[in-house]
């Protein structure tokens, strides 16, 4: 998976940069196809911290953001977000019925 991080108004460091790879890195386990992932980190006026991701996959888009003053559980966050969204994807398809319950008829 091809991350590409961005920071707006804030420079992202090495441990920053690491920290989120690792965090993303976690997202595989679900098994989906993800081809790529944008992550852009800006610093809003107030001091907080606004952390966006969004995924790629052969579907189509996930996208999750999350604001803190805490920049790493701004990245927390996001991670739980997106993992709840893989969740979904993963299991969508175990959830449909396949057969239409029978209802049963008495002719007199």
């Amino acid at each position: 998976m091809k991350v590409n991080i961005t920071g707006k108004n804030i420079d992202i460091t090495s441990a920053i940069r690491e920290h989120i790879e690792t965090k993303l890195k976690k997202l595989e386990k679900w098994q989906v196809d993800i081809t790529s992932c944008q992550a852009t980190f800006s610093e809003e006026p107030n001091k907080q911290k606004k952390f966006e991701a969004v995924i790629s996959i052969p579907k189509g888009q996930l996208v999750a953001s999350a604001t803190n003053e805490d920049l790493y559980k701004a990245v927390n966050e996001v991670e739980q977000k997106l993992e709840r969204q893989l969740n979904k994807i993963r299991h969508k398809p175990e959830a449909r019925r396949t057969e239409k319950p029978e209802l049963a008829e008495e002719i007199d």
